[in-house]
This record gives C-alpha cells, structure tokens and sequence, in this order.
C-alpha cells in the first residue's frame, strides 16, 4: 500500500513524537514500507546569528541530532523494519512540506490531518515554544 512513510521527530519533546513513531511503526509492518524520521534544525546561517558561533558549530550540531534521532529510533523501531533518519536545517514546515514531495507516495503519520490544519499545528507549536523562551529572556 505504502512504500515510504514520513515522520517529523521533534527531540525536544518527550512522548510527543513517540506516539506517532509507533503509528507509523505499525503501518510499515503492515505495508512493507520504509520510515523516515525527519528532524528539522533551526537555520543559524544568516550573518547576525552565525558570527556568534564557530565555522565548524552548524555541521557539529547536526552530527550531534542526528546520533541522538538514531538512538531514538534504534528505541522506538523493531529491527524488521527498514527506516532512515534525516537532519536538516531551516522552517519546520517549509522543510517538512518538501521532504514530503519528495518521498511521494508518502503515508504522513498524522493522515487523518490534511496539510493545512498539519501546518497549523507546528506554528502553533513553534509559536508557544517562541513565547515561553521569549518571556523567559524578559
């Protein structure tokens, strides 16, 4: 029925990504398809943000997700199902709107969701996440 299925794996949210790992576990079993775990970094290129950090802290901190997305996985994914595991940077929903272009036919974890109300979801996650860190900084 599916061949890849698409799951967004925010790390810093315990228990809210492994519900839908396990979702998506369960119906690559039944489809013979193949898990991709999808973490999407916050871009620190643009000139003001990056001369605060070192040349080499962007590729650091995706080596560093990227091991812990794995340890994820190898904790929440039985070993007779195939998966891979993606790090990238930039807007949650920009990025994972395109990664789920590519891997078309694509089952999303969340499919009883359609897109817009799924877009809406990460902003309103990403804007309650931006308020709390932005009253804890006044």
């Amino acid at each position: 029925m599916y061949k890849q299925i698409l799951v967004p794996v925010d790390l810093n949210d315990k228990g809210f990504s492994d519900k839908a790992v396990e979702i998506a576990v369960w119906h690559a079993k039944h489809s013979n398809a193949e898990v991709h775990l999808l973490n999407v970094l916050p871009g620190i290129h643009m000139s003001m943000v990056a001369s605060y950090f070192p040349k080499d802290a962007a590729a650091q901190m995706k080596n560093d997700v990227k091991a812990q997305l794995k340890a994820f996985a190898d904790q929440h994914i039985s070993d007779d199902v195939v998966y891979k595991v993606h790090v990238t940077e930039g807007k949650p929903y920009a990025t994972i709107l395109d990664y789920a272009e590519r891997l078309v036919p694509i089952l999303s974890s969340c499919q009883a969701i359609n897109a817009r109300r799924l877009i809406r979801l990460f902003l309103v996650q990403w804007q309650a996440k931006w308020y709390k860190t932005r009253q804890l900084m006044c």
